[in-house]
């Protein structure tokens, strides 16, 4: 008899309710049973429950262990903290897992890309251990770092934190290297900017590399500085394979590496811990095209893709995989960023190409 997963199911705002509509659909066209819990997190939210995280949110997915996420609007510069990075901050979900990977049929100055971005999800600059300049106890805290330091720092700054642990360290690289063993893959890259940064991108390499020997002969390991990196991505990224990093840089380095496949509207994610997984597109909510039955739903399809993996359903994994990319390539029921010409009449919508990917599961 076939096992039936309970999976917490956050539609997101803008137009996240409509791609993780189609995502369900696909994901459910596999055969595989699903018992999906639904809850609500961010701006449509926070009017009614005065957050855009309530706690029910946190609890389902503790709950239930495995969650698929539509985007959720982040203000810039202002209102409340990202709801995706609280969501990976309280539930310990430290690795960030983001594969970019080549669809025949996505326009792009490149082919045969297959990298993995695998960054490291609690620490670094967005811990969120931020002093707002004026405030007295930002004084206090550049008054203490000019004494312990020796260095200068203008009064009117406002200052970021930006902690690596050793411990953190382990675990992402730990998590880079099995999972290169468990997808056979050959190289675990290590990125960071160490020959500034000795005492937090040092700690990150020299931990690294005592973590790297334990798989001596199984998987190669080298460095990178982030900066050669974005070059190197650029000029040959058919040297890479996966690359592991700190948050900061794993954020800008995976997209990069989407905008080598196409964009962020094929590229999928996910946020794993010891024992619960939160699956989204790395894309944000486009509130824009909100009820549109517009965007393109392949990220967050992906993204269940990677979760129906991360649940041990390997051959309905492989199936969905392969009707996306078969949709795709045929070019004809997909929306109109995956078209030539944006302006292409023959375009379907978000939902239409949802059905076109479920007929194709159904061959």
């Amino acid at each position: 008899m076939s096992r039936t997963y309970n999976v917490t199911l956050i539609p997101g705002d803008g137009t996240g309710p409509e791609i993780v509509e189609a995502a369900r659909r696909c994901i459910e066209a596999t055969g595989v049973k699903m018992n999906w819990e639904v809850v609500h997190a961010g701006v449509d939210i926070m009017e009614k429950a005065g957050t855009p995280l309530p706690d029910n949110v946190l609890e389902s997915i503790r709950k239930n262990k495995v969650a698929l996420k539509g985007p959720i609007t982040t203000p810039i510069g202002t209102g409340f903290r990202s709801v995706n990075v609280a969501i990976r901050k309280e539930l310990d979900l430290y690795a960030c897992l983001r594969p970019c990977r080549t669809y025949k049929g996505v326009r792009s100055r490149y082919q045969n890309i297959d990298l993995v971005v695998v960054r490291e999800n609690t620490e670094d600059l967005y811990a969120g251990i931020e002093f707002e300049e004026g405030k007295p106890e930002t004084k206090d805290i550049i008054a203490a770092i000019e004494k312990g330091s020796k260095k200068k720092i203008r009064p009117d700054s406002g200052v970021s934190i930006k902690p690596i642990s050793r411990s953190g360290t382990e675990r992402i690289v730990r998590f880079a290297f099995e999972y290169a063993i468990k997808n056979k893959r050959k190289k675990v890259t290590a990125v960071t900017k160490a020959n500034i940064m000795k005492f937090t991108d040092g700690l990150f390499y020299e931990v690294a590399r005592k973590v790297s020997k334990s798989y001596e002969g199984k998987v190669e390991y080298e460095e990178r500085l982030v900066d050669n990196m974005c070059m190197q991505l650029v000029q040959k990224p058919e040297l890479y394979d996966v690359l592991v990093l700190p948050n900061l840089y794993g954020d800008i380095i995976s997209d990069l590496c989407a905008g080598l496949i196409g964009g962020l509207g094929i590229a999928p994610g996910a946020n794993i811990g010891k024992d619960i997984a939160v699956f989204e597109a790395v894309h944000g909510s486009a509130p824009k095209y909100k009820g549109q039955n517009k965007v393109n739903p392949t990220a967050v399809i992906l993204s269940g893709v990677l979760m129906l993996d991360y649940l041990g359903e390997t051959e309905a994994s492989k199936r969905l995989e392969k009707a996306v990319s078969d949709v795709i390539a045929e070019g004809k029921s997909v929306t109109y960023d995956l078209k030539p010409d944006r302006n292409d009449l023959t375009a379907v919508g978000t939902s239409q190409m949802a059905d076109a990917i479920i007929s194709r599961l159904r061959i």
